[in-house]
């Protein structure tokens, strides 16, 4: 229902008044954002935080490996990915909305000119025309709904931006594991092929006892059977390095000549440096892009259920319009201007056989769902950490049995050819002997990549060094933290 309120009407000023007081009246039940109580993480740990001397902030993590292949192939992924250069397009996406809802809340002018020259009727002449008008309309805001629509636009941007923070870590930290199981692969694939080497060995002096009559034909297959083990765990860890190659092909966009050469390259593998981590689980998880991106799909959810209340209220938009004009007429010029403010439209809601409160209903839905997705992204960040952190303290306590069971294995080795030597082991011990020294450098060197790795999981759990301040200011969040009764590890 309309009422247009022109100026000539006695009354206008009263129904303005009748409608600002069913306003006032109104306004307990103005629209409001929902509130959503969540409840925090924990307040410490719950496995221990990683201890080293050499620490890092997670923005100078990469530098300070002075890795130069690793960087590389870092900066030629991150131009090339197409998750990047879709955030991207969703970040333009999202600052033309928040662009076009706050141009909502400003009167819209528009401008027009107007030139005529003819003769439209006899024996007046020839008549001139002249004119300019400008037009003006403005939603006046009564509720607050434009101001609603704004804010979620720019909570959106602000999602858009984290989320291409996001996309960029889970890239790096996706480059990084593909690049440290690429560069442990050729070791392993060497063990492997010493591995193969050591059991034809083995092999061919089973094959001299048989022959000697020193042992049944039961030995020999069993040593052909296990070369032919070992033959196959050489070619299957042979085809992953190829598979591991691939994969960085594939991120990096650059020749697989190239990327063979930066992951193959001569360098010393220096211990990766720590990084600093919030002992708090609320400021950690404070600096993950997809949590404080989910956050932000929670208030523009809130702001959607605020916006569909605001459909109930009326609406009132005041229009104007101003316009110069020159007429000319057989040598007669005459200037006039016309103006108008209005019409002044109300606006109000009457019957709609409840299409509004099914769409307040379908807003508040979609506002609780959003609600259970952050609380999901909170819980498994939390989970990501805490494996992050459960595998880097693993990997510091094998370190120590596994360097040691190395060490042990090539003494024993090196026992071997010296008895050998002194005519008191045979071939078989010995080769017996160097594959278990080669099983012990396996482990030493899976070891060491995984280390890596289970850094590289921390840094990607952590945030990648993103930071929420970078997001600039936008409107407050409608979260209320709620301490819940209890939240023990493991569901205990």
């Amino acid at each position: 229902m309309n009422f247009f309120l022109p100026r000539v009407q006695a009354s206008t000023p009263r129904l303005l008044v009748h409608g600002l007081l069913v306003l006032a009246l109104g306004a307990c039940t103005l629209p409001q954002q929902p509130k959503a109580p969540v409840t925090p993480p924990l307040d410490t740990w719950q496995a221990p935080l990683p201890h080293q001397g050499n620490t890092q902030t997670l923005q100078a993590w990469w530098q300070a490996q002075a890795d130069a292949s690793l960087l590389r192939l870092q900066e030629a992924a991150q131009a090339a990915n197409p998750n990047v250069s879709l955030a991207l397009s969703a970040i333009a996406q999202s600052r033309s909305d928040s662009v076009a809802a706050r141009a909502n809340l400003l009167p819209q002018v528009g401008a027009g000119v107007s030139l005529s020259r003819g003769e439209t009727q006899p024996e007046v002449g020839v008549t001139n025309t002249a004119s300019a008008s400008l037009q003006a309309s403005w939603e006046i805001d009564l509720v607050g709904a434009n101001q609603l629509v704004k804010d979620g636009a720019l909570a959106q941007l602000q999602a858009s931006q984290a989320q291409w923070h996001d996309a960029r870590v889970a890239l790096a930290a996706e480059v990084a594991h593909a690049y440290y199981g690429a560069r442990a692969c050729q070791p392993l694939a060497d063990n492997a092929q010493a591995m193969r080497q050591s059991y034809a060995q083995s092999a061919r002096l089973t094959g001299q006892l048989l022959a000697a009559g020193m042992v049944p034909a039961a030995q020999l297959a069993l040593a052909q059977a296990a070369v032919a083990d070992a033959q196959g765990r050489w070619l299957e860890q042979s085809a992953q390095c190829d598979l591991g190659i691939k994969a960085l092909v594939a991120l990096a966009a650059l020749p697989e000549s190239q990327v063979r050469a930066l992951v193959h390259v001569n360098s010393l593998v220096s211990p990766a440096p720590a990084l600093t981590l919030s002992a708090l689980p609320a400021q950690t998880i404070a600096q993950r892009p997809d949590v404080f991106a989910a956050e932000r799909d929670v208030f523009k959810a809130a702001a959607l259920v605020a916006g569909a209340q605001a459909q109930r209220w009326p609406r009132l938009t005041v229009n104007g319009f101003i316009g110069p004009a020159q007429f000319g007429i057989a040598g007669v010029d005459k200037n006039m201007t016309t103006w108008s403010l209005g019409p002044v439209s109300l606006q109000v809601p009457v019957f709609d056989a409840g299409q509004r409160q099914a769409h307040v209903e379908a807003a508040q839905s979609n506002f609780e769902g959003k609600v259970a997705a952050y609380q999901a992204r909170v819980r498994a960040a939390v989970r990501e950490v805490e494996e992050a952190l459960v595998q880097l303290q693993l990997n510091a306590d094998r370190r120590e049995q596994v360097q040691r069971s190395f060490a042990n294995a090539r003494q024993v080795h090196e026992a071997a050819l010296t008895r050998q030597r002194q005519g008191m082991a045979t071939g078989l011990e010995v080769q017996e002997a160097r594959r278990g020294w080669l099983a012990a450098d396996a482990q030493r060197i899976a070891l060491q990549w995984e280390g890596r790795r289970a850094w590289v999981a921390l840094y990607r759990a952590a945030g990648g060094g993103w930071d929420s301040s970078s997001a600039g200011v936008g409107p407050p969040s409608v979260l209320v933290p709620v301490p819940g009764e209890s939240n023990p590890k493991d569901g205990k």
